[in-house]
């Protein structure tokens, strides 16, 4: 496998290095593994359902309880974005925190799940790491450095965005249907499945990182917040993707998502936007 080698040169110029922030993360990704996979498929799981008729669980707040204190002693100064517990402190970088996405899989013991963990300088995101314990898989990805998946920053291989640039030979990936009956764009969105070459339900987390390894081209969602997406964008954009929202937007801070490989983006948004 690829040794990871995160640092610039010298002569890169004045680029600052997010390497600090991304050894943290997975710091922090390995305390939340082992908090979640013990409570993955335990038979005392406790399950609520939030005012927005979404389920949670025990491991989902502790998961973000875990993730909170570790940056509350580490970066004293940044301000925190969870799904759980909502916004505390104020500055121009935010970590962005989805404690598990997929929870309806989670406490349904499906594997494919994962904890997001993202970091905002201003209104970029330059950190992104996705881990799924579960799956045994982790990605990552910090600005101008590539985007990585292994399971460690010393072992690692790098990821590309797939050569495909038509939708005819084209994998596309979403979540469910529902969504875009809701938002009036179901039309849209059979016109453009009947185009592509394949199509499958993978969902969530999963759909964006099969588009950054190449080995699926579009993935889109209708309706999502921004601790859903955070993470995903560093990674899908380094592997030399493109990630934006349905009207175009770059980056995590729409209400919906849809990356791409880049070279059927504005195709693709013809159909969804």
């Amino acid at each position: 496998m690829a040794h990871f080698q995160q640092s610039p040169s010298p002569t890169s110029g004045p680029v600052r290095s997010y390497d600090d922030d991304l050894r943290l993360a997975h710091v922090i990704a390995d305390q939340v593994d082992a908090v979640t996979m013990s409570r993955f498929r335990a038979v005392d799981l406790h399950v609520e359902t939030k005012p927005d008729d979404t389920p949670v669980s025990d491991a989902d707040r502790t998961a973000e309880e875990v993730i909170r204190a570790h940056l509350g002693r580490a970066r004293t100064r940044d301000a925190i974005v969870g799904e759980e517990y909502g916004s505390a402190g104020s500055g121009a970088r935010r970590w962005i925190v989805d404690p598990i996405d997929g929870t309806k899989n989670f406490v349904r013991g499906v594997p494919v799940w994962a904890t997001l963990i993202a970091l905002a300088d201003g209104d970029e995101v330059v950190v992104g790491l996705v881990s799924a314990p579960a799956l045994g898989r982790r990605w990552w990805a910090t600005r101008g450095s590539g985007a990585w998946t292994g399971k460690s920053l010393a072992a690692a291989t790098r990821m590309q965005v797939s050569g495909v640039s038509t939708l005819g030979d084209a994998s596309f990936t979403y979540s469910s249907l529902s969504g875009w009956e809701e938002r009036e764009k179901l039309n849209g969105f059979l016109d453009l499945t009947r185009q592509c070459w394949r199509t499958r339900g993978y969902g969530d987390f999963w759909s964006y990182m099969l588009v950054a390894e190449g080995a699926a081209d579009i993935a889109a969602e209708p309706e999502l917040e921004v601790y859903d997406m955070a993470a995903l964008v560093p990674i899908v954009t380094e592997a030399g993707g493109r990630f934006t929202s349905l009207d175009g937007r770059p980056g995590p801070w729409g209400a919906n998502a849809l990356a791409t490989n880049g070279h059927l983006h504005d195709e693709v948004l013809v159909y969804l936007g």
